[in-house]
């Protein structure tokens, strides 16, 4: 049995295959599936057979971002408290860039918001042919938190990361390809052993040096991360104290328009 409610892990010689495991939800991410992806990754600390990490999710969609209709109890809570939980987010994602082996994405169906930013985080990305990225928290009133804008920014570069992050659009898999998010793009039947072959390429790899050369790489590229960004889960709290916020909510829940009048 699964040591976990909404993940699945799955061992296999020096690779693990971690499945987000909400398929009716798209894989959507609530509080507790948060903190199964925290604990699943802190758990490959002290793991010395791992060389290899697969991330994928369970049906049509790898993960959808978070679940709009978890919204928590309602009921207010100090502001001390409102901080400490806004940043989850940003844990989740340093636990994930710390794993030691080499992670890969088997991006399957939708990548959106915090899904987007888990698959940007990991070392590669092997995406379906139906895969797509896309962050719709500027619709919902809010800002890209989890400390995950400078990843994206690495990712796809400036122009193209507005695109994404303020212009909301969906970028589907051959342009996905086109701007390097994906490593391969291949069929959907063929996504997990796609995904698999690459990861035993890499568990082929002497692990000390190869994790060596990881942890090199994540100093180069996120030294000044948490310098620039550590204000977004405050930012977060902001956009969500506006009344733009709670109207694209509403909008989202009945499957309407929202109109954003500022305030």
């Amino acid at each position: 049995m699964s040591e976990y409610e909404y993940l699945n892990v799955e061992r296999r010689g020096p690779i693990a295959i971690v499945t987000f495991d909400r398929p009716s939800k798209a894989n959507a991410v609530n509080g507790a599936l948060l903190e199964e992806i925290e604990a699943a990754a802190l758990a490959f600390r002290d793991d010395a057979v791992t060389r290899a990490v697969v991330f994928t999710g369970a049906g049509r969609h790898f993960c959808s971002g978070a679940d709009l209709t978890d919204l928590g109890s309602g009921q207010p809570e100090p502001l001390v408290l409102s901080r400490r939980r806004a940043r989850r987010g940003e844990r989740v994602m340093r636990a994930l860039a710390d794993i030691d082996a080499i992670t890969i994405a088997a991006w399957n169906g939708a990548a959106m918001g915090g899904g987007a930013c888990i698959a940007a985080a990991l070392d590669f990305r092997v995406g379906a042919d139906d895969c797509f990225m896309q962050f719709p928290e500027i619709d919902l009133g809010m800002n890209l938190m989890w400390q995950s804008l400078p990843l994206i920014v690495r990712l796809v570069g400036a122009a193209r990361a507005k695109r994404l992050v303020i212009g909301g659009e969906r970028i589907h898999a051959p342009e996905l390809t086109r701007w390097g998010v994906l490593d391969e793009q291949v069929p959907n039947k063929d996504l997990l052993s796609r995904a698999l072959a690459f990861a035993e390429r890499y568990a082929r790899k002497p692990p000390v040096a190869a994790q060596m050369i990881k942890r090199s790489f994540s100093h180069v590229t996120r030294a000044l991360d948490e310098a620039f960004m550590h204000q977004d889960a405050d930012q977060n709290l902001a956009t969500r104290s506006t009344k733009d916020y709670r109207r694209a909510i509403d909008a989202y829940l009945a499957k309407t328009d929202a109109a954003f009048e500022g305030d």
